[in-house]
């Protein structure tokens, strides 16, 4: 009986001091390490998308060069471009981006890319070539045109600072799309952005019909599946 009582005696003693210590602990914790509610301003993109440049709508539509947030406004040649608004006037319209379907505008004749800033002469290598990149997912595959890229751009430009031309060597994720990278470094800039509406323009291969979606490694090397 003896022992029963020294055992709870010895319990309630830790239990308090245990107490004890928490409340110090809370008394020393530096203001640094306190949670403080920060409130939102209202129509902004949350702050767990802040990192993401491509989820943020620019508040101006086609905005003038020194304002749309890409061209350096302190540099003189943005305040010699041509307004977008200006520009655009007349060419084929898309639902996103900055509204402007520029393959369209290539394949009809509107557009007539140089390919050499000095010499007007220089005949562009355009390289009609498609890569199917197949997606492990459900979504379609995605089927990337060299055509109209090459039409505007020289290989350089992607090769092989951005794109390895390699098969196997691209490691390419929705992620690093997001965060600028690979296909983001143009696209959400210069190009159509990732949304919801685009999706399609990149993911255009149906999968066949008997595709079901593959085992992960672990399905794989478990024998008991």
């Amino acid at each position: 009986m003896k022992s029963l009582f020294k055992a709870i005696a010895v319990t309630a003693l830790y239990a308090v001091s245990v107490s004890m210590v928490s409340a110090a602990e809370t008394k020393a914790t530096p203001k640094s390490m306190e949670l403080k509610e920060v409130d939102a301003p209202s129509g902004t993109v949350s702050s767990a998308n802040t990192f993401n440049r491509l989820l943020k709508k620019p508040k101006q539509k086609n905005a003038p060069p020194p304002e749309d947030g890409i061209h350096d406004p302190d540099n003189e040649g943005s305040h010699v471009l041509q307004p977008p608004l200006v520009a655009y006037e007349g060419l084929p319209t898309t639902d996103f981006g900055n509204y402007v379907d520029w393959v369209q505008s290539l394949q009809k004749g509107f557009l007539n890319p140089r390919y050499d800033r000095v010499d007007p002469t220089v005949e562009a290598l355009v390289m009609d070539l498609d890569i199917v990149r197949e997606v492990k997912a459900s979504m379609p595959d995605v089927i990337f045109p060299h055509k109209p890229h090459t039409q505007w751009l020289h290989c350089s430009n992607c090769h092989p600072k951005i794109f390895i031309p390699q098969k196997g060597a691209n490691q390419i994720n929705m992620s690093a799309i997001l965060l600028g990278q690979k296909c983001g470094v143009c696209h959400g800039k210069v190009s159509f952005p990732i949304t919801t509406l685009s999706c399609k323009k990149c993911h255009s291969k149906p999968k066949p019909e008997d595709w079901k979606p593959p085992l992960s490694a672990a399905s794989q090397k478990n024998p008991w599946r």
